[in-house]
Protein backbone atom coordinates (compact mmCIF):
# COMPACT_ATOMS: atom_id res chain seq x y z
CA UNK A 1 0.00 0.00 0.00
CA UNK A 2 2.82 2.32 1.02
CA UNK A 3 4.06 1.84 -2.96
CA UNK A 4 0.95 2.59 -4.38
CA UNK A 5 0.67 5.72 -2.20
CA UNK A 6 4.42 6.56 -3.11
CA UNK A 7 3.87 5.98 -7.07
CA UNK A 8 0.64 7.57 -7.11
CA UNK A 9 2.16 10.66 -5.26
CA UNK A 10 4.47 11.13 -7.93
CA UNK A 11 2.02 10.77 -10.83
CA UNK A 12 0.20 12.82 -9.30
CA UNK A 13 2.51 15.78 -9.19
CA UNK A 14 4.14 14.66 -12.41
CA UNK A 15 0.53 15.34 -14.06
CA UNK A 16 0.00 18.86 -12.22
CA UNK A 17 3.24 20.40 -13.31
CA UNK A 18 3.00 19.15 -16.71
CA UNK A 19 -0.29 20.47 -16.91
CA UNK A 20 0.77 24.02 -16.01
CA UNK A 21 3.42 23.89 -17.83
CA UNK A 22 1.36 22.86 -21.37
CA UNK A 23 -0.71 25.65 -20.02
CA UNK A 24 2.06 28.24 -19.91
CA UNK A 25 3.03 27.40 -23.24
CA UNK A 26 -0.40 27.02 -25.01
CA UNK A 27 -1.16 30.22 -23.33
CA UNK A 28 2.11 31.69 -25.53
CA UNK A 29 0.99 29.77 -28.22
CA UNK A 30 -3.05 31.40 -28.36
CA UNK A 31 -1.44 35.04 -28.29
CA UNK A 32 1.14 34.05 -31.35
CA UNK A 33 4.89 34.48 -29.42
CA UNK A 34 5.27 31.42 -30.46
CA UNK A 35 5.01 29.39 -34.30
CA UNK A 36 3.18 26.31 -34.31
CA UNK A 37 6.85 23.99 -34.73
CA UNK A 38 7.86 25.33 -31.59
CA UNK A 39 5.13 24.95 -30.07
CA UNK A 40 5.32 21.10 -31.18
CA UNK A 41 8.88 20.66 -29.87
CA UNK A 42 8.41 22.62 -26.49
CA UNK A 43 5.14 20.11 -25.30
CA UNK A 44 7.22 16.76 -26.12
CA UNK A 45 10.15 19.15 -24.28
CA UNK A 46 8.10 19.40 -21.37
CA UNK A 47 6.85 15.92 -21.18
CA UNK A 48 10.60 14.88 -20.84
CA UNK A 49 11.93 16.98 -18.52
CA UNK A 50 8.65 16.85 -16.65
CA UNK A 51 9.26 12.91 -16.41
CA UNK A 52 12.84 12.92 -15.94
CA UNK A 53 12.43 15.21 -13.09
CA UNK A 54 9.68 12.70 -11.52
CA UNK A 55 11.87 9.83 -12.21
CA UNK A 56 14.64 11.35 -10.30
CA UNK A 57 13.12 12.33 -7.74
CA UNK A 58 11.59 8.56 -6.95
CA UNK A 59 15.06 7.40 -7.86
CA UNK A 60 16.22 9.57 -4.77
CA UNK A 61 14.29 7.94 -2.56
CA UNK A 62 14.21 4.52 -3.69
CA UNK A 63 16.89 2.27 -1.81
CA UNK A 64 18.53 0.37 -4.95
CA UNK A 65 17.25 -0.72 -8.63
CA UNK A 66 16.92 2.70 -10.05
CA UNK A 67 15.99 1.30 -13.47
CA UNK A 68 13.40 -0.95 -12.11
CA UNK A 69 11.64 2.06 -10.04
CA UNK A 70 11.89 4.18 -13.78
CA UNK A 71 9.96 1.29 -15.27
CA UNK A 72 7.08 1.34 -12.70
CA UNK A 73 6.52 4.96 -13.19
CA UNK A 74 7.23 4.74 -16.59
CA UNK A 75 4.47 2.21 -17.39
CA UNK A 76 1.87 3.60 -14.68
CA UNK A 77 2.41 7.09 -16.77
CA UNK A 78 1.95 5.06 -19.98
CA UNK A 79 -1.06 3.34 -18.70
CA UNK A 80 -2.79 6.82 -18.02
CA UNK A 81 -1.99 8.27 -20.81
CA UNK A 82 -2.89 4.87 -22.84
CA UNK A 83 -6.18 5.24 -21.00
CA UNK A 84 -7.37 8.61 -21.96
CA UNK A 85 -5.76 8.89 -25.26
CA UNK A 86 -8.34 5.55 -25.75
CA UNK A 87 -11.25 7.50 -24.16
CA UNK A 88 -10.87 10.34 -26.45
CA UNK A 89 -11.18 7.53 -29.52
CA UNK A 90 -8.29 8.04 -30.80
CA UNK A 91 -6.24 4.91 -32.81
CA UNK A 92 -2.91 3.84 -31.68
CA UNK A 93 -0.64 4.88 -34.56
CA UNK A 94 3.32 4.18 -34.08
CA UNK A 95 3.88 8.18 -33.20
CA UNK A 96 1.98 7.64 -30.61
CA UNK A 97 3.94 4.31 -29.84
CA UNK A 98 7.47 6.38 -30.07
CA UNK A 99 5.45 8.69 -27.70
CA UNK A 100 5.04 6.37 -24.85
CA UNK A 101 8.92 5.06 -25.47
CA UNK A 102 10.15 8.03 -24.74
CA UNK A 103 8.19 8.45 -21.72
CA UNK A 104 9.60 4.85 -20.37
CA UNK A 105 13.29 6.17 -21.55
CA UNK A 106 13.29 9.45 -19.94
CA UNK A 107 11.33 8.16 -16.42
CA UNK A 108 14.05 5.13 -15.93
CA UNK A 109 17.28 7.62 -17.21
CA UNK A 110 15.82 10.11 -14.16
CA UNK A 111 15.39 6.93 -11.66
CA UNK A 112 18.89 5.77 -12.44
CA UNK A 113 20.55 9.22 -11.89
CA UNK A 114 18.35 9.44 -8.79
CA UNK A 115 19.78 6.43 -7.59
CA UNK A 116 23.73 7.70 -8.68
CA UNK A 117 23.29 10.76 -7.43
CA UNK A 118 21.62 9.67 -3.72
CA UNK A 119 24.70 7.01 -3.31
CA UNK A 120 27.15 9.91 -4.56
CA UNK A 121 25.87 12.30 -1.91
CA UNK A 122 26.38 9.12 0.54
CA UNK A 123 29.63 8.00 -0.15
Amino acid sequence: MANLKKYSIRVLYTFLSLALSLVFISTLYYFNLVNENIYKVFKIIILIVNIFISGFILGRKASSKGYFEGIKLGLLIIVLFLIMSLLGMGSLKLSIIVYYLIILISSILGSMLGILKKKEINS
